[in-house]
Formats: structure tokens, C-alpha cells, sequence
């Protein structure tokens, strides 16, 4: 059997994805994060360097892909289409080197819930590559996703929130049945979507029951009156 490779970000949603399969018993033998240098609109942006602590208590290798500021690449007249397939080739890239070394590719993780922009494309790029795309969470219903993880043991904090409702004191909150149940609240108000699939919020899952010793932070927060983010200043396995 040809291993799994799982696209990595550190938060909830790849986080499940790798569990999953995981629990299925895949050979997951590889962790890939994109780091990119500016705003992203395939990929999870916010404190993507903590993804090698994750891959620590995991026990799985982390690859990183470093491609060039998307932002300051980007031409006035591209539009999102072109800006999308230009964004993944370099993790296409990363794939087919890491294809090469492993002897293929079997299958490869993605924590897609709603978003047709970036499943088509990792679905096009599964299938150059050979290989079976697993999206556990693709079009599941918010709440039992929400609740699932929760009662696997998954401990998820919000490290960037970006929408009406959700103020300074969300960052650094863990996302439990109370926060839940007020994001349902809020998602009637507003609109707020329960996992936070609209760019709402960021997450990192700082522990799971796939993860060895769970991940320690020191921050601090920065908000705006509209968006805000953790700002880490240390962290570590616990």
C-alpha cells in the first residue's frame, strides 16, 4: 500500500481530517504545511509554524512548503480562478518530490468542509498525482462536526477572529459546548458559520487523542475592533 500523505495546518479542521484517517488506520507517513508569507486564499494562514510541534506529538514527519509572498506575486488582473491554480502548484510541487522519495502516493488528507474553491482543485491535483482524496469533513453537517471532534477529545483554541460578534475575548478561548452554543446564537444573528468555515475564525488544536503531549502557549493578543489574532511568544510541548 502506497502512504498517505496528510495537508497540514495545525487547526481543526486538517487536524480532524489526519485523525480520521488515523483511526481508519491509513498509513499517514507524511505531514505538509504551507506557509504562506501572505494572505492566502486556499490555504490556513495564521500561526502555520506551530504545525511542527503538532507533527512532533503526532509522531509524523513534517514537510514544509515555503512558496514565494502570493500577494506580492499576484498581478492586478488576475482573478480568483487563476489566483487559486497559481497557489497550489507549489504544494503540487512539494507532492510530486515527496511522491518520488515515498515510491507514490496513496491517498492525501484534506480538511475541506465547505469550500468547492479549494476541494476542485485538491481534487484535480489528487488526480494527477495518482491518489485517493480523503475529505472526511466535506459537507458534513457544522454542529455534529463541531460536536464530534469535541467528544473525541480534540482541545481546539481560537487564535484569529475576524467577524461581527466575535470580540477580543474569543482569542485564546477554547472551543467547547459553550462556545459552540453561542456561535450557533451568533450564526442565527449574523451568520457566523459554527466552524468558522466563512474566515470567521483560526484554530489550533493543542491537543487530541493523536497527539502524544499537547502544545503549550504564551501570547498575547492583538485586536483591532473587527479582526484580532494570539500573538505567540513561546510555545512548546507540555
Amino acid at each position: 500500500m502506497d502512504p498517505w500523505v496528510s495537508l497540514f495546518s495545525g487547526g481543526k479542521d486538517s487536524s480532524w481530517a489526519l485523525y480520521r484517517a488515523l483511526e481508519a488506520g491509513e498509513p499517514v507517513e507524511r505531514l505538509v504545511t504551507v506557509h504562506p508569507a501572505g494572505d492566502s486564499y486556499m490555504y490556513h494562514v495564521p500561526a502555520t509554524e506551530l504545525a511542527s510541534l503538532a507533527a512532533e506529538s503526532v509522531g509524523i514527519p513534517l514537510v514544509d512548503v515555503r512558496p514565494d509572498d502570493f500577494e506580492a506575486d499576484a498581478d492586478a488582473t488576475e482573478d480568483s480562478s487563476a489566483r487559486g491554480d497559481r497557489e497550489l502548484e507549489p504544494l503540487e510541487d512539494a507532492l510530486v518530490d515527496l511522491s518520488g522519495e515515498l515510491g507514490g502516493i496513496g491517498g492525501v488528507t484534506a480538511g475541506a468542509v465547505e469550500s468547492s474553491y479549494q476541494t476542485t482543485r485538491i481534487e484535480a491535483m489528487c488526480e494527477r498525482l495518482d491518489a485517493e482524496l480523503f475529505a472526511p469533513l466535506w459537507q458534513q453537517d457544522p454542529r455534529e462536526l463541531a460536536d464530534a471532534m469535541l467528544d473525541a477529545g480534540f482541545e481546539i483554541t481560537i487564535i484569529r477572529v475576524a467577524a461581527y460578534g466575535l470580540d477580543e475575548s474569543w482569542l485564546g478561548r477554547t472551543l467547547d459546548a459553550d462556545a459552540i452554543a453561542e456561535l450557533e446564537a451568533l450564526n442565527d444573528e449574523y451568520g457566523v458559520h459554527v466552524l468558522g468555515e466563512g474566515g470567521e475564525f483560526e484554530t489550533l488544536v493543542t491537543d487530541g487523542p493523536h497527539m502524544e503531549r499537547p502544545i503549550e502557549l504564551e501570547y498575547d493578543t492583538e485586536f483591532d475592533g473587527t479582526r484580532g489574532s494570539l500573538i505567540v511568544e513561546d510555545a512548546w510541548l507540555g
